[in-house]
């Protein structure tokens, strides 16, 4: 099979409608001859057998053959198929997908990354799969791939946009509270606007601190709408009282520029009432990605 020349959609729906077709064929015939055997033979036609048959071997060698054509061809479209899955074509442009509870961040060659996976119009890209947490899966229904993701384990998998639009990315594997939640989405894009997208600088124009948090996940449980999520909601956050428990012990706080980082760095030292302690440690972001943050932060009105 020419893999390169079709793509993962045109691969996985003829199969799908062999698999649905065969299985449809045999539900309708099997149900007829059913109700025809209970019509014809039922008790009160026929309360005594009448049949001396011992046997036949041409309705024996039907009744084997016909299945393992039947499951020879399922095996054969199936494997066909999943070579043209896993076989990525050679001008595939490379993305890295970075999984972690409970966002996707998506980096392109040239080192930019965002929360949302563009890709050009008509050209096959293959996504590599990483996790940095938990097993996740990514699964994008319009492309007919799904491939679990899990920490420590190279994966991949590949799709082609054929027409401009907007579609989404799940995640397949339940991976905590905020499973629901994990969702990214796929911009599908002319190849001159999507070139014209990767060649600006990381941001354009964005802020900052909004990029890094959009990078470093944290979107996936902290909205900037005040919309309700796994974790508080970033807006308006700076300057309000909120009320913790630090050391097993209740507490109020101001939120502050003090807070704001110790919640970054050390979020188990004050845990907001009414959200679970699930966020992880970020003890590895440089001091001057931490300064941006929260200056982001104090401007979020």
């Amino acid at each position: 099979m020419k893999n390169q020349l079709i793509t993962t959609t045109q691969a996985v729906d003829p199969i799908f409608t062999f698999l649905f077709s065969s299985c449809l064929v045999l539900l309708l015939g099997i149900t007829i001859a059913m109700i025809w055997f209970v019509v014809r033979y039922r008790r009160s036609r026929a309360p005594e057998p009448t049949s001396q048959v011992s046997g036949n071997v041409w309705l024996e060698v039907v009744w084997t053959a016909l299945p393992t054509i039947l499951v020879m061809g399922m095996f054969y479209y199936g494997w066909s198929g999943y070579l043209t899955l896993r076989d990525v074509p050679k001008n595939a442009m490379q993305v890295t997908a970075v999984a972690r509870m409970w966002s996707w961040n998506f980096i392109y060659g040239n080192g930019k990354n965002s929360g949302k996976m563009y890709v050009p119009v008509g050209t096959p890209v293959q996504v590599n799969l990483e996790s940095k947490d938990v097993v996740h899966g990514f699964y994008m229904p319009a492309f007919k791939i799904k491939r679990d993701v899990v920490p420590g384990m190279k994966n991949h998998v590949w799709f082609v946009a054929t027409k401009p639009g907007s579609y989404d990315v799940f995640c397949s594997q339940y991976c905590g509270t905020g499973h629901s939640a994990m969702i990214a989405t796929v911009e599908a894009l002319p190849p001159e606007q999507f070139y014209s997208w990767l060649n600006q600088a990381q941001g354009g124009g964005e802020s900052p601190g909004r990029a890094i948090l959009e990078k470093r996940g944290c979107l996936g449980c902290h909205s900037l709408d005040g919309s309700p999520k796994v974790g508080p909601t970033l807006k308006g956050l700076f300057g309000t009282q909120v009320k913790v428990t630090r050391g097993g012990q209740p507490a109020v706080v101001t939120v502050d520029e003090a807070y704001l980082k110790e919640s970054i760095v050390d979020p188990g030292a004050a845990i907001v009432e009414g959200f679970p302690p699930i966020m992880p440690a970020t003890t590895d972001m440089p001091g001057a990605e931490l300064e941006a943050v929260v200056e982001y932060l104090e401007h979020l009105k």
